[in-house]
């Protein structure tokens, strides 16, 4: 297990961190405005609120609600450093898989286009366990508005209406090409890239998270994406962390 553990951190730092490194500039300059669900849960988190944004990206995210701290993580420096340029929160640098925060201490926890990057159903799932690990336990049994939540996007394999055409029943873990713009001046060309992408089929996002233990409050699609939102509910949240 150990072996495959580093294979596959080897096989995403060549086929994730490192293209993103590399397009972080680019990459940011397309990403600017939130999702209509992300931002209207953003909205919907209590005043005085601490949260995470874990693969927080260029920080897009981290100001749609100025009533609520976000603490913002992501692999890739670059991206990292675009974001603590918004100097409205705190951002570091630190992996899913071993993550920088505190756990149980967070009102809300938002984990945007990171969770499909990992490519072993084992990371995946040991991903989404340690965003709910950063959620405040609930107290009680009882079910309350006020329970701490995890958002999760993943891209969905059911997108046969957008321009890439994946749809049920078609590969799901695939290479994505990303145009590197060149540079006119010293006359460099453009370069394409590609990143790996899980693509989850309908229901695989729920699985996952009720795998750890988590139970989900509400899930659906949108922009061809799969999201759920979760409670953190028992231990085995916890064993998800140790090494796999």
């Amino acid at each position: 297990m150990a072996d495959g553990a580093a294979k596959a951190e080897e096989y995403e730092s060549q086929h994730v961190h490192q293209v993103y490194e590399e397009i972080a500039h680019h990459f940011s300059a397309t990403r600017y405005k939130p999702w209509p669900i992300i931002a209207k849960y953003l909205q919907s988190i209590p005043s005085g609120s601490v949260g995470v944004d874990v693969g927080c990206g260029n920080g897009k995210n981290m100001t749609v609600n100025s009533n609520i701290f976000i603490i913002g993580s992501d692999r890739s420096e670059s991206l990292v450093k675009i974001a603590a340029d918004k100097k409205s929160h705190d951002t570091v640098v630190g992996d899913i898989l071993d993550l920088p925060h505190p756990l149980g201490q967070f009102d809300f926890a938002i984990c945007i286009a990171v969770v499909h990057h990992l490519s072993t159903r084992e990371r995946r799932v040991q991903a989404v366990g340690a965003v709910l690990s950063l959620l405040k336990q609930r107290n009680s049994t009882a079910k309350s508005d006020k329970d701490a939540t995890a958002l999760i996007y993943v891209w969905a394999l059911e997108q046969k209406n957008s321009r890439r055409g994946w749809d049920e029943g078609g590969e799901q873990d695939v290479m994505v090409p990303w145009v590197k713009k060149g540079s006119k001046t010293s006359e460099q060309p453009d370069k394409i890239v590609e990143r790996y992408y899980h693509l989850y089929r309908k229901g695989e996002l729920e699985e996952d998270i009720r795998e750890v233990g988590g139970e989900i409050v509400e899930s659906g699609y949108e922009k061809d994406n799969w999201w759920a939102i979760a409670r953190r509910c028992d231990q085995r949240v916890e064993n998800q962390l140790g090494p796999q």
